[in-house]
């Protein structure tokens, strides 16, 4: 099991740490709970170097991720950052990811922990262009300092200007006496804040430092349950659960991230599903008492089997049970009626629009 340049860090304070995605990670700390309201409403750091980064260059750069992304990679400028996906050649989803266009001839882009490999081999597979590609995976430390509060506590520690970076749009600039780290105004957890990368030698450094600039803010480290219950208010999806190999895009409701302007891979494939869903993803809400995980069934009034949970959880800020799961398509209205079966027992729930979650 890998451990990332700050593991140490994480037992010296006391983390649950637990293996996820051939890493050595940090559960939790004080709890979930606690955990999940400290980024809502201040300002909290994930540790998530387990995360993969490739470096594309060259005059064809683009056009490569052109043809294995689905979304559409022409429309970036310098400093812009996209979500997008790999579909699979046969309607399924490879991973998502997130592409930084550094410059004309330069892409870095970052894909999740469990995919490395796979999504290496995929996208070198289909490199006929020379396009020059880096796995810089082991060589970056990357930390999440989310919440309304992020960029407060993190102003004095660069010559960035935190405020007004808008979502999606990253910078290079000094960061706790580090020259040229990329900040970028991402994360997963619909609380804003910022997502930091940096070379493993200066990832202790760069810990430190967030620490003490964000003690007046009351600053916590956050562990990956955490992330879980963040993102899932937002119903943001996560490879393994929301989307894999067997989802397509237009299932996972990923369609604003499918764009037919270009040919990719299986862009024939979802133009033609576009026209005849049978099942979608769906966000739901608990209308009794019961927390919905993942893979329990998902039933009509009568007992059969529509669906299945794909994440599940009870809310820690609205405080009932939430999920997403996948239907067939005459259940996906907003408002109607299904049932999650928890422990042999229908219990009723309601389709609802994302994000669960909408501050006040």
């Amino acid at each position: 099991m890998k451990n990332t340049a700050l593991t140490q860090k994480h037992i010296a304070l006391g983390a649950k740490m637990v293996p996820f995605a051939g890493y050595n990670m940090p559960v939790q700390y004080e709890g979930v709970n606690a955990e999940h309201e400290t980024v809502r409403n201040g300002v909290g750091v994930f540790d998530v170097s387990h995360m993969g980064e490739f470096l594309l260059k060259g005059p064809k750069a683009l056009d490569l991720i052109q043809k294995v992304c689905s979304n559409d990679a022409s429309i970036l400028f310098d400093g812009k950052a996209q979500y997008s996906c790999l579909p699979n050649g046969k309607g399924g989803i490879i991973d998502d990811l997130i592409i930084y266009r550094v410059n004309a001839q330069e892409y870095f882009i970052v894909v999740n922990a469990s995919n490395i490999e796979k999504d290496w081999n995929w996208i070198a597979s289909h490199n006929d262009l020379g396009v020059e590609m880096q796995n810089l995976s082991d060589d970056y430390s990357l930390l999440a300092i989310q919440g309304p509060k992020a960029a407060l506590a993190m102003q004095a520690l660069t010559n960035i200007d935190l405020s007004n970076m808008t979502y999606y749009t990253f910078q290079y600039g000094t960061f706790a006496g580090i020259e040229n780290v990329m900040v970028s105004a991402t994360g997963y957890t619909g609380s804003g804040g910022f997502e930091i990368y940096v070379k493993n030698e200066y990832a202790a450094k760069l810990w430190d430092a967030v620490f003490e600039a964000g003690a007046a803010f009351g600053i916590k480290p956050i562990g990956l349950a955490a992330r879980d219950t963040l993102r899932l208010e937002m119903g943001f999806c996560l490879y393994g659960n929301d989307i894999d190999d067997s989802t397509s895009p237009l299932e996972a409701g990923l369609g604003w991230i499918t764009k037919f302007t270009k040919d990719f891979t299986d862009s024939e494939f979802l133009k033609n599903q576009k026209e005849g869903l049978t099942r979608k993803l769906v966000a739901f809400e608990m209308m009794e008492r019961g927390i919905p995980r993942h893979d329990y069934p998902i039933l009509d009034a009568a007992g059969k089997v529509i669906g299945k949970v794909t994440s599940g959880t009870m809310s820690p800020s609205m405080k009932i049970g939430i999920g997403l799961g996948y239907v067939a398509t005459e259940f996906t209205s907003l408002d109607t009626e299904i049932f999650i079966e928890i422990r042999e027992k229908g219990v009723k729930a309601k389709v609802v629009k994302l994000p669960f979650y909408k501050a006040s």
